[in-house]
This record gives C-alpha cells, structure tokens and sequence, in this order.
C-alpha cells in the first residue's frame, strides 16, 4: 500500500507522524512510504534519514495523495484538497470537532482519530493522549523551573540556606504524575490534588504529598471513581470544599501546574483570579489545558493561550502544545502509537485498509467511513 506522512502544517505544530524506526517497519511490511520533503526537520529528522530507512522524499501532493495518509493533526482544507477520495486517514483528528469530522465525511475518506481508542490494557502501546501528555508534564515542569527565579532543590551554601521550591499539581492523570516524577526529580516539595481517590497512592509513591478532600455523601463518591481512566464532573459541594483546600495550598505554593482536562468538556477552572491575587510574586502557573477553559483560557480564567502573561505579579504560561516543544522523543513515542494501530487495519502486504468492525479499538477510532460520519 502506499502510504503517504506529509509535513504538519498547523501553527507550532514540530512533531512527524513517522519516524525513520516505524518507515523502516512499514518498509518491511511491503509498503510503499512517501515522505514529504521537509517533514521530519523540526524533530531532528532528515529527509537522508527517511531515505536510509527505505522511505521516498516527495511533496506535499505527493505525500497527501497516498492510499493512506498517517498525520499527527487533522488535515486543513488546503490539505484536503490534495487527499483522493477512498483513501486513509489516521491521526490525532479531535473526536469532539463534529465539523471537522464532516468534512472529513465529506471528503470521502475513511478516519481513525487515535484519540478515541478506548483506555484499556490492550489499547496502551497505541494510546496517543497518555504518551503525549507524559511529555505535556515533563515540559510543563521544565518551563515552570526556566520562569521561577530561583532554584527548585534545597541548596546548603556558604551564603546560607536556599529552600526548596513548593510545587502544587492539580489533576493527576499522566500529566499530573509525570509533572510530579519530573518536580522531584529536581528536589521540589510536592503536593497533588484530584477528584479521585485512587491516586492518592500514586502520589505518594513518586515522594508527593496528596491534598485530601473528604467525600460526604454517597455521590461524591461515585463520582469520585471516574470512567475510562478520566475524572468526571464533581458535585458542587466537593468542589466548593476542595477549592478552599487548594487555595490554602496555591497561595503557598512556588509553582502551580493544573493538567484537568475532560474529554469533550471545557476544562474547569481551578485556579481562580482571587487564588492568583494571594500567589506570591514571581510565583508561575504552567496551565496545560491553555485554550481548552471558559473564554479561551483554560484551568485558570487569566490564562491566554499561547503566551506567557504576568497578573497580580505571577506568571501564567499558556503553551497549548506541550508536546510539540519536545519533538523529537514526541514525535518517536506518537510514531510507534501509530505503527501499532496499523497493525490493526493494515495487514502485511496489503493493497487496502480493513475495518473489523468486531474490534473495539477499531470501531472506537473509527470516525468517518463510505461519506458519512460513523461517531455519534
């Protein structure tokens, strides 16, 4: 089958959907690779690299003309126009944009938007959110340590004695537990909140300490337990008495890292104006779910997506594409997500895609097929 990886085209978008490593596999596999020229730079890849691995260099239509087309951002309008009709798409291509969907629908293509895949042990080496949001947390802590103005570990000199930096994680999923290996890791005090009780282990067990909320009624707690691997909708009574919990903690903390996204919704706000006001100056908010919130802010109301802004003395960065500033090792994890979804629809030496509608993977990913829009 020809496959076609064409060069992301999205405003800071770095990261490659193949890598020479998952080109060399699909090379092996009796496909032909068509990488458009260009399309791996901005993650240290070289057109010479692809072409090592037994990929073709083409151009853009070239690349979007393929039988199958493997991208990491769903394709622009200008890009749809060179994608033949019956062809292949697979990449991260936002479940929850019904419009974009229809004119993938429209388009005549055939669509896997890899953020559907459902959270389950089988569906894990292919599961694009966890492997990029482990890179969000990692980037999010690194940036926070670049904009502090001053060390994260406790440091004993002959000056005297610095203190650690305090950091506070809000929502513990991937994010969350990979920003608060990556804080410890540079010797900052950690405290973590969620709505669910189960990772209070987690947590702790990476040298955190958990911000308990105690539940009160019957479902707070049921709520609390969450579905698929993602938080749901708290009552407003725990949120209320969890955002004083919090408060107490933010106006102490150093750094504020809030990751609470839930798929489909906007994200909530966590980090209110007031909470800002009581920070200390020179403190930073890193909110990583930037463009998602209320008003195109996202866990913070005065986040602005894709600047960094001083408020009330703190500075709150708003990178909406984590990933994409790590594109390399991004690019490589999102890559190999992709080859194992392949193995799914893509049998060795096959001229066409194949659709087992009796694989839930496959039928969770699947989003537009035969002209119309199949997720409901």
């Amino acid at each position: 089958m020809l496959v076609g990886v064409p060069l992301e085209t999205a405003a800071g978008e770095t990261r490659v959907a193949v890598t020479p490593e998952t080109a060399k596999k699909l090379k092996a596999q009796g496909h032909v690779i068509r990488v458009q020229s260009g399309a791996g730079l901005a993650a240290s890849v070289t057109d010479a690299a692809y072409e090592a691995a037994g990929a073709e260099i083409t151009d853009a239509a070239g690349a979007l003309g393929a039988d199958l087309v493997l991208k990491v951002r769903a394709p622009s309008g200008d890009e749809l126009a060179h994608v033949k009709r019956g062809a292949a798409l697979v990449g991260m291509l936002d479940p929850f944009d019904r419009a974009g969907l229809e004119r993938l629908a429209a388009a005549g293509l055939t669509s896997f938007a890899l953020e559907a895949a459902p959270r389950t042990t089988r569906a894990q080496s292919m599961d694009v959110l966890s492997s990029q949001a482990n890179i969000a947390g990692y980037k999010a802590v690194m940036m926070a340590a670049n904009q502090y103005q001053k060390f994260f570990p406790m440091l004993m000199t002959a000056a005297g004695t610095v203190k650690a930096a305090r950091v506070v994680i809000l929502g513990v999923g991937v994010a969350g537990l990979q920003a608060i290996a990556t804080a410890k890791r540079l010797g900052a005090v950690i405290e973590a909140s969620d709505v669910r009780p189960s990772v209070k282990e987690q947590v702790e067990s990476l040298g955190g300490k958990f911000i308990d909320v105690p539940y009160e009624t019957d479902e707070e707690r049921e709520a609390a337990v969450g579905v698929g691997g993602y938080a749901r909708p708290m009552p407003a009574s725990w949120m209320e008495r969890q955002k004083v919990e919090v408060a107490k903690r933010v106006a102490q903390a150093d750094v504020v890292i809030s990751t609470a996204l839930i798929p489909g919704r906007p994200a909530p706000t966590l980090i209110t104006e007031d909470m800002v006001k009581a920070m200390k100056p020179g403190s930073v908010i890193v909110d990583i779910a930037a463009g998602k919130g209320p008003n195109g802010g996202g866990n913070c109301p005065l986040t602005v997506a894709g600047q960094t802004v001083q408020v009330h003395g703190v500075n709150i960065i708003g990178e909406t594409n984590l990933p994409a500033l790590v594109a390399a090792d991004a690019s490589a994890l999102y890559a190999r997500n992709v080859l194992d979804f392949l193995k799914l629809v893509l049998p060795k030496d096959a001229a066409a895609i194949n659709v087992p509608m009796d694989d839930d993977i496959v039928a969770a990913c699947l989003m537009t097929r035969d002209g119309n829009v199949t997720r409901s």
